[in-house]
């Protein structure tokens, strides 16, 4: 096992990476962010360009959620991931508003930001979330009790919040890279994508593909199969909410009609 700093506590969670995506930034500024939290990000944000990863901009969703988190460790005084009738850390990241593809944390126990920043990078498992070039967002609690400071760092890959129409546009655009025109109305794709069957319609579809993840910068290899085939030369797309599951990893629902 390996020793960490005398006087720190550090543990971690890391969520599977699925698939990633582009964000906005939610980005907030450095006068508005509590100054031990802005001192880990600041020197998170140096090992990080050390290492030759991007900055992490600040997303106050995480913020939010590691500080909810925080106030649970600084109540218990032993640090933990998760708490009884509490949410797992990408349960907690959704509640706050977060919408991501990766999730990770690290949360400590320490007397300064400087030491707990230390006794992540000293730690293989705390050093490799923090550097991950996976991710792109994070969010920082810290909170003083006990005469230490309980710290929680979120980190994400963020996915932007795109409007029904704004994937459907995506989407075409992919399918036209790869030489099929769009039919005009996607009406009949999105009454697929809900009901999961071909919609009734004068004009019958040879082919439909339905499918969801947070991926959306390339089509399933199956659509893409059929694509190649020759046999189609228009589609229509529709996008509908994703069915419920069972984390909060944010999603894309997508139907695509092949005539």
């Amino acid at each position: 096992m390996r020793m960490l700093p005398k006087g720190l506590i550090v543990c971690l969670a890391l969520a599977p990476i699925v698939s990633l995506a582009q964000a906005p930034l939610r980005d907030i500024r450095a006068a508005q962010i509590q100054p031990e939290a802005w001192q880990i990000v600041s020197m998170g944000n140096q090992s990080r360009a050390a290492a030759g990863a991007g900055p992490l901009q600040w997303d106050s969703a995480l913020a939010n959620a590691a500080r909810q988190h925080c106030l649970q460790m600084a109540a218990a005084g032993a640090i933990a991931h998760r708490y009884s009738g509490e949410a797992d850390v990408a349960g907690r990241a959704g509640q706050a508003g977060a919408h991501f593809s990766v999730i990770e944390e690290n949360v400590a126990i320490g007397a300064s930001p400087a030491s707990i920043h230390a006794a992540w990078m000293h730690s293989p498992d705390h050093r490799a979330n923090l550097l991950s070039p996976a991710v792109d967002r994070v969010g920082v609690a810290v909170v003083a009790s006990r005469g230490v400071l309980y710290a929680v760092a979120d980190y994400e890959r963020s996915v932007p919040v795109l409007t029904q129409t704004q994937v459907e546009a995506f989407v075409a655009g992919l399918l036209r890279r790869s030489g099929v025109d769009l039919t005009g109305d996607p009406e009949d794709a999105r009454v697929s994508c809900v009901q999961e069957r071909l919609a009734k319609s004068s004009r019958q579809p040879g082919f439909l593909m339905l499918w969801q993840g947070s991926e959306l910068d390339r089509l399933p290899g199956a659509l893409v199969d059929r694509i190649s085939s020759g046999r189609y030369r228009q589609a229509a797309v529709g996008s509908c909410p994703p069915e419920i599951a069972e984390n909060s990893f944010t999603a894309y629902r997508v139907a695509v009609l092949l005539y």
